[in-house]
């Protein structure tokens, strides 16, 4: 996602009380093929098409993702997050969670019309 173009979806999360179940969910209706992502204590998945990159994760609502709506997340590439974070404000839309991380940022926010999207900025080069 580090590489995607800004303005672009670069990545989509689902976070839910069973991530395991909601695994083979995908894996059975939409063919993916998943890869365990260690949280410590329990894995949460990377998904994505047979042979190509992830395209997607599902995520178990533990630790930092506790209270994200259980609903496929996207994530917009922004060159600037603390620049658009200010901007979602100005304009009316929430923080409702973030900005975190550290080789890259990352955060929740929520537009004026109550829908849900997560702001992505990759590492400075």
């Amino acid at each position: 996602m580090s590489e995607a173009k800004v303005g672009t979806v670069g990545w989509m999360d689902l976070t839910v009380e069973d991530a395991d179940g909601v695994r083979d969910f995908y894996k059975a209706v939409v063919g993916w093929e998943s890869s365990p992502v260690s949280m410590g204590e329990y894995n949460d998945y990377s998904m994505g098409p047979p042979g190509a990159d992830p395209v997607a994760g599902v995520c178990h609502a533990r630790g930092e993702n506790v209270g994200l709506p259980a609903q496929w997340l996207i994530y917009f590439i922004v060159a600037d997050l603390d620049a658009s974070v200010a901007k979602c404000l100005e304009l009316g839309g929430e923080v409702i969670a973030g900005p975190r991380g550290e080789s890259y940022r990352f955060c929740v926010v929520r537009d004026p019309a109550g829908a849900v999207a997560a702001l992505f900025q990759a590492a400075s080069s």
